[in-house]
């Protein structure tokens, strides 16, 4: 059995502050007895895209930077398969919203840089993020096949649909979603439904589990509604967070994957001799 484990956390203010924050957490989270620990989108930093400003552009890091280092030699030291969502600096003017998956020996087992790039009052991070590079990335791991998207990535079938056919038993999505607080109650029910119902229907269509680990807390006027939630390859939640601060874990294994495939042989019936519209941009 894996145990997998996510960390509902909210943002300390800084850098330092938050590396401190998350250190704790995975350090408790790891005595429990956890093989992969599950981070926020962004978890080092406040969600700076909240605002665009040419100064947040220094809070970016390199993939051999200090923070990097640091986090890889304690995946190492608690034996633990570790996801780190970064702003990453590539080179002058290029950054990336990128996560790492730090493997039990420290070493870096996947790189993923965000494919889908969003543009909406208080997500301006097509200011900061270049669109990835990398494509569409699956590591192979201890535990199994875990494939690597990132917030915005959970709206588009196509980018869970590549992640199961690159073989992923577990599609993880950090992520840093929130309500307007100046927005009506009816209206943050409606996107929370809407947030959760996208990536169940991942999970069902390409029998895969799915995590999505979002953050929480207030920063200006988004309300980060955590809600971080597993999903098995049958649309099942198996386990959901409240909109506070949460370290949970479950137990479970990734049998159901072949399973839920002899049950909905979705796969079988794919044809894949059709799809050529899906290559095109369509005037609708």
């Amino acid at each position: 059995m894996l145990k997998i484990a996510w960390i509902q956390g909210k943002s300390q203010g800084s850098l330092e502050k938050n590396q401190a924050y998350y250190l704790h957490k995975i350090e408790e989270t790891a005595k429990d007895g956890a093989n992969l620990i599950v981070l926020p989108e962004l978890f080092l930093w406040d969600y700076f895209p909240i605002k665009e400003d040419k100064r947040n552009f220094d809070l970016a890091i390199t993939l051999d930077s200090k923070e990097v280092a640091y986090f890889r030699k304690l995946a190492k030291e608690l034996k633990v398969i570790l996801t780190l969502p970064i702003f990453e600096k590539r080179s002058g003017g290029i950054y990336h919203n990128s996560i790492l998956l730090i493997d039990e020996k420290g070493d870096i087992s996947g790189h993923y840089r965000k494919m889908h790039i969003p543009d909406d009052p208080g997500f301006y991070e097509k200011y900061y993020f270049t669109p990835g590079d990398l494509g569409f990335v699956v590591a192979d791991t201890s535990v199994g096949k875990i494939g690597l998207l990132i917030c915005w990535d959970q709206w588009f079938p196509e980018a869970a649909r590549i992640n199961a056919l690159k073989g992923a038993d577990l599609i993880l999505y950090p992520t840093a979603i929130a309500w307007d607080v100046n927005d009506a109650h009816e209206v943050h029910e409606r996107e929370l439904e809407s947030w959760k119902m996208v990536m169940r229907s991942h999970a069902i269509s390409n029998n895969v589990h799915v995590l999505a680990v979002n953050r929480v807390g207030q920063e200006g006027h988004l309300k980060f509604w955590g809600h971080s939630f597993l999903v098995d390859p049958y649309g099942s939640i198996l386990k959901e967070n409240s909109e506070e601060e949460e370290i949970s874990s479950i137990e479970t294994d990734f049998s159901k994957k072949e399973e839920s495939r002899k049950v909905w042989p979705f796969f079988r019936d794919r044809r894949v001799d059709k799809y050529e519209p899906l290559l095109k941009v369509w005037d609708t």
